[in-house]
């Protein structure tokens, strides 16, 4: 239930960023929320495994 989007902020030469949205449900209430974060690319499997 993530979604990987690749950012337009990509300039030749430079770093890839990418915006990672993850969907996280809350121990409180049940509710779901959306993560968003803006990452380097090689770093999603991070971001997603935690």
């Amino acid at each position: 239930m993530a979604k990987k989007v690749v950012a337009t902020l990509k300039k030749e030469g430079g770093v890839e960023i990418v915006k990672a949205i993850k969907v996280v449900k809350s121990p409180k209430n049940g509710a779901y929320t959306f993560k968003e974060e803006f990452m380097v690319a090689g770093k999603t499997k991070d971001f997603f495994a935690k």
